[in-house]
Parts: structure tokens; sequence; C-alpha cells
């Protein structure tokens, strides 16, 4: 046992801790309004930023493990939110791409997650927003 450790100053810890509450909090918007899992949203967001996409370009440009985005594609697909289409050089994969109706629900979660990000970001000067945002891109290797 090392007595000077304090698991509250760890900085993984708090920044486990900081990323769920914030994570939550949005979790009404996503949830709440379109019965959205966290993964399922993330997808949303991927190809309506970035258009259409492969499963495993989502996995790749959002760390997602590849059960998790191919159950997350299967859900928005029922809800009619996002389309597959086989590639025709490998059959394998899928183009994904958003529908109308999902393109509609990114518009209004990316307006929604802008706001939420201004309130979360009045909590600091405009120096330590950028000192903060600066710091977590180093660590996330972005």
């Amino acid at each position: 046992m090392t007595p000077d450790f304090d698991l509250s100053d760890f900085l993984p810890y708090l920044l486990n801790q900081a990323a769920e509450r914030v994570s939550l909090d949005f979790q009404s918007e996503y949830k709440g309004r379109y019965g959205l899992l966290r993964t399922e949203w993330r997808v949303l967001f991927h190809l309506g930023r970035y258009g259409e996409m492969t499963a495993r370009d989502i996995c790749d440009r959002a760390h997602l493990h590849k059960t998790k985005v191919s159950r997350a594609v299967a859900a928005l697909e029922s809800r009619r939110f996002l389309t597959r289409e086989k590639l025709d050089h490998d059959r394998r994969h899928e183009r994904l791409a958003l529908t109308p109706g999902g393109m509609t629900v990114f518009r209004d979660l990316s307006a929604r997650a802008a706001a939420h990000d201004a309130v979360l970001s009045r909590q600091f000067s405009p120096e330590n927003r950028a000192v903060l945002k600066r710091a977590l891109r180093q660590l996330a290797g972005l």
C-alpha cells in the first residue's frame, strides 16, 4: 500500500470522472430525444460529419470496437437513420450513409452539442479553456 497515493489526484481517474459526468449530462439529448445509445450517437455523428464510411472507418476514427459499431449500425438502420450498401470491390464491407431522417437527427443533435459545449465552456476563462483543450488534445494524441 502506498499511503501517498490519492486516487482523486490520479490523472486518468480525474479524466474519466470528468468525461463521464459531461457525457451523462449530454446523454439526455441523444437518448432522451431519439432513444440513441452512446455508440449509436457516435456512429451517427461520424457519418453526419464525414459522409459515407465503412464500419471499419468508423472503428478506426472513433476508436470503437467493431462489435459495438456493428450493433450501433444495426440499430440505426432499423430506425431508418442510415443505409448500407455492399462495396463492389469487397463484398465483406458496406458503405454506410445517413438517410435524410438521419441527417435531420444529426443536425439537431449537433446544434444541441454545440450549445452544451458552450455551457460547459462558460465555466472557464477564454485562456483556461484554450489551455484545457490544448492539453486534452495532447493527451488524446490529436
